[in-house]
């Protein structure tokens, strides 16, 4: 049998993609593209072998056709194996984190409203969520089934966190909303969730984010006055009227968190536990250091740009990297906001540099998490898709 001819060369040159390396074995850890003037590989070829950091199937994975609104929040859960989105058009969608990453579930009956945030449960395969009715939900991931609603504020929820209660092995919620408070609810086996909250703060004015301590004792909140107040809710023993004229514990702050110049929109907690994120609608991304001991007066440890809030006022969600095995077993090196210019930016903490400013979205980026084991960052838009991108690994310390 004759060989096969080679194709006439084309004007230009042409990129053309190996898909075995020089061994003649296929290649799962690198991709080679071979560059030629002619589009003959073998005459004048130059090879360049792009090294693959995580087990996606590509470097860059889109995951659509779920939603028919904006994604509003979307999480990696703790084993990084799945993937959860809620969205304004009231469904929560769960996907496969790796091949074939099939969209196995949506449950379009959690809320009559659309879905704000969600966390994944550290001990049950639950989802959280709340949402602008101003329930807080409770949905089984194996049955797909909604097994507990509370109706928990009487404004928009907001925001949502979760921890784990010191050594009593309890999981508990707190809760941001509109009505201006904030409420600390406590999981249960049977239910899902208590009917009542633990305690409830009065905060004065909306809040737009919370989360937790990295012990799980302070509470951070942000709200409409732009700044950040910690609360340590050991410290509940002062009585506070309502308008129904019912009492409840009112939780003085510990300490506010100034820096911002507009409304702070979302709060993470570094892995370590040492230092908070929080951008804002400012367009600037402020990093607390939240230690006892802070050498700043001031507590802000850096100020990041470079991701703008744009003037739809939404509330962009930040990450921590929290890999520890490719960072060196030093996890929190690197963050990530999205913004309205529809990129995700990747700074480096210690020095404030900006890494990445990664394309591929056609709306507002709303939502990123990084995946909790392989330098993987996910990312959810106003256009109703998600991203998973590769990432270089970490610098080992």
């Amino acid at each position: 049998m004759s060989k096969r001819s080679v194709s006439p060369p084309a004007p230009g040159g042409a990129v053309i993609k190996r898909a075995k390396n020089d061994n003649g074995a296929a290649s799962s850890t690198t991709r080679e593209i071979a560059i030629s003037s002619n589009n003959d590989p073998r005459n004048k070829a130059l090879t360049r072998t792009v090294p693959r950091t995580s087990g996606l199937e590509a470097p860059i994975i889109s995951l659509a056709g779920a939603h028919s609104g904006e994604i509003l929040s979307c999480r990696f859960s703790p084993s990084g194996l799945h993937i959860a989105a809620c969205s304004s058009d009231r469904s929560l969608s769960l996907w496969n984190t790796y091949p074939p990453n099939t969209n196995y579930a949506l449950l379009s009956n959690i809320a009559k409203a659309p879905l704000l945030d969600l966390q994944w449960s550290l001990f049950q395969p639950w989802i959280y969520t709340v949402s602008a009715d101003h329930m807080l939900s409770v949905v089984d991931t194996t049955t797909g089934e909604r097994i507990r609603k509370v109706r928990a504020h009487g404004g928009i929820i907001n925001s949502l966190d979760r921890t784990m209660a010191g050594g009593a092995g309890t999981e508990l919620l707190v809760t941001g909303s509109d009505d201006g408070t904030v409420k600390v609810w406590e999981s249960s086996d049977d239910g899902g969730l208590a009917k009542y909250p633990v305690t409830t703060i009065e905060v004065g004015c909306p809040v737009t984010a919370v989360c937790w301590s990295k012990d799980g004792q302070n509470v951070y909140v942000a709200s409409l006055d732009n700044e950040i107040h910690v609360y340590d809710l050991r410290n509940s023993t002062t009585a506070s009227a309502n308008a129904n004229g019912s009492t409840y514990p009112r939780t003085q702050p510990l300490l506010s968190l100034t820096g911002h110049t507009d409304t702070p929109t979302s709060l993470s907690v570094s892995p370590d536990g040492n230092f908070l994120l929080s951008p804002s609608l400012s367009s600037n991304v402020l990093i607390h250091d939240i230690r006892p001991f802070s050498p700043s007066p001031t507590r802000v440890h850096r100020i990041l740009r470079g991701a703008p809030a744009g003037f739809e006022n939404t509330l962009l969600k930040g990450a921590w990297t929290r890999d520890e095995e490719v960072h060196g077993g030093k996890p929190g090196q690197r963050v990530a906001v999205g913004g309205a210019d529809r990129m995700v930016c990747v700074w480096e903490v210690e020095s404030g540099k900006l890494m990445y400013k990664l394309p591929g979205h056609k709306g507002t980026v709303t939502s990123c998490d990084f995946h909790p084991k392989e330098p993987i960052l996910l990312t959810g838009s106003k256009d109703g898709t998600m991203l998973l991108g590769e990432l270089e690994a970490g610098i080992a310390v």
